[in-house]
């Protein structure tokens, strides 16, 4: 069996205008009290799904070339640790963000 792949490109600035329909789900959603929405059907996220989170394997963050004024004898460390060191310091200001941030 041949299946065939479809491909979509969202621009997320231009969506397209709800339909009346969609706008009457959407409206009908935003005057429920959350607790009279259904979520059965979705499972409860527990302390151990979260110990076995991985980051989504395909997310690949936008790089943002730029020019940093970094100590020198920081920088010879960072090099000193061979081939690299740019994303290591990557490494290290996003372990200094997650941790600021609480994650």
């Amino acid at each position: 069996m041949s299946r065939k792949s479809v491909k979509y490109e969202v621009d997320l600035k231009n969506l397209p205008p709800l339909t009346k329909r969609q706008k009457a789900e959407v409206d009908a959603l935003r005057a429920m009290p959350d607790g009279a929405i259904d979520t059965s059907d979705i499972p409860p996220l527990t302390d151990d799904f979260w110990k076995n989170a991985v980051r989504n394997p395909f997310y690949k963050p936008v790089k943002t070339s730029t020019t940093v004024r970094v100590d020198s004898d920081v920088l010879i460390w960072l090099k000193s640790k061979g081939k690299g060191y740019q994303t290591r310091i990557n490494a290290i200001l996003r372990e200094a963000m997650l941790r600021e941030v609480g994650h």
